[in-house]
């Protein structure tokens, strides 16, 4: 009977020894998501992409407007640019020589500040050559400022 105890002893301190150690693993897990830092908000990055020609180079996004720098690599000079992101208003239209950098602002967002933001961004353009509009799509991922 003392060997059957034993056994019982050896078990028991074993399922104590390894239920204190997770157990304390689980409540650091628990503290770290209670502060915050578990957040995958916090991981999110910040893009802008567009296909092959126009190129965004940078991007703001605020809680009244969202502020976008375009470069111009179709090869051609395009007309009549104007930029519109989901939940805003349209950018004025305006020139962009081929190769040259501007920014386009579209207003009218209603953007809480510290939320994450990710919306698409349509441009439309006309080639300057051509006078054919063509319009692209892409996407902003990112940080309200």
């Amino acid at each position: 009977m003392s060997k059957m105890f034993k056994k019982s002893q050896a078990a028991m301190e074993f399922l104590m020894t390894y239920g204190w150690a997770i157990l304390v693993v689980l409540v650091a897990i628990g503290a770290l998501a209670y502060f915050g830092v578990l957040s995958p908000d916090k991981f999110l990055p910040s893009k802008c992409t567009l296909p092959a020609g126009i190129a965004c180079m940078d991007f703001k996004v605020g809680t009244g407007a969202v502020d976008v720098v375009l470069r111009n690599g179709l090869g051609f000079d395009a007309t009549s640019v104007t930029v519109a992101v989901t939940g805003c208003g349209t950018s004025a239209s305006a020139g962009l020589s081929n190769g040259a950098q501007s920014t386009f602002t579209s207003g009218s967002c209603t953007n809480t500040a510290g939320s994450k933001f990710s919306a698409d961004v349509n441009v439309s353009y006309t080639n300057a050559d051509s006078g054919l509009s063509h319009k692209v799509q892409g996407s902003i991922t990112g940080r309200v400022e």
